[in-house]
């Protein structure tokens, strides 16, 4: 089994390490292609007005200057044109990718892009920010993502199909097991402006995320999350919603042709 690694927090990242020792407990044929620096909340964008470069860092690493979907193009088009890989990993992501997360993250469009490509794809994420001491649980992906993997894989799921997994900020020992979860929304803005002021006095401002515990409905990653277990949310690229196109199919239905044509 072929399986191409790549990541949205930079080709130097501690989690791109742990993703490939995860993958090399699956296969020895494991090709690393990330991004030169930190793409978080890239989501799937694509560099088409300048051109992308890239270098090696070694026989089986490259860095693109560029997206992680740029990377994955990369990766199955041109470093591994010869034969492409039968899996696509991304991350492991410093931060969890949880409800609405999966529409900036970086490292779902890592997998998004695999998916488009043909190429199974699943994003993971360590979910950090809780622990009381601060410690961020690398451990806990390198020691139950292997099996997970396995597991996803000897299951068939449709094209056009990827799977975002979650760690929870627990040691291994503590993870409470395995949880196969909805989208969440979360309950409150999440996003806002920081202000602030440079040496010179004027503003300049960044995006911040406002923590805070909420109700997740059970179910939902965010529940699984806050419950200790590992979340598993099968995504899907169609993004039609289902119930509001039938709704619209029968408010469209008996409109006369003449409006149905105009502009």
């Amino acid at each position: 089994m072929r399986i191409l690694v790549t990541n949205d927090d930079g080709a130097g990242a501690q989690g791109l390490r742990i993703l490939q020792k995860i993958a090399e407990q699956l296969t020895d044929d494991v090709w690393i292609v990330a991004p030169e620096q930190n793409q978080s909340g890239a989501s799937h964008a694509l560099t088409l007005q300048v051109p992308l470069r890239y270098r090696e860092i070694d026989e089986r690493t490259f860095a693109v200057r560029g997206t992680p979907a740029d990377c994955v193009i990369m990766g199955v088009r041109h470093v591994l044109k010869d034969k492409m890989p039968d899996l696509v990993l991304s991350g492991v992501n410093h931060g969890a990718n949880l409800a609405e997360d999966v529409t900036y993250s970086g490292t779902i469009a890592g997998a998004m892009e695999g998916t488009l490509l043909g190429v199974r794809s699943i994003a993971m994420s360590l979910t950090t920010g809780f622990d009381p001491d601060n410690r961020i649980h690398w451990t806990s992906p390198l020691e139950h993502g292997p099996g997970l993997i396995e597991k996803l894989l000897a299951t068939q799921w449709q094209p056009g199909v990827l799977m975002n997994v979650n760690f929870p900020p627990l040691a291994p020992e503590n993870v409470q097991g395995i949880s196969i979860t909805t989208q969440g929304r979360r309950d409150q803005g999440g996003l806002l402006i920081d202000e602030r002021a440079d040496t010179w006095g004027d503003p300049y401002f960044w995006i911040g995320f406002e923590r805070r515990r909420s109700d997740p409905a059970k179910g939902t990653d965010l529940w699984a999350i806050a419950n200790g277990l590992i979340s598993i949310t099968p995504l899907s690229m169609n993004m039609t919603h289902a119930e509001t196109r039938e709704s619209l199919t029968k408010t469209f239905a008996d409109q006369p042709a003449s409006e149905k044509t105009s502009g």
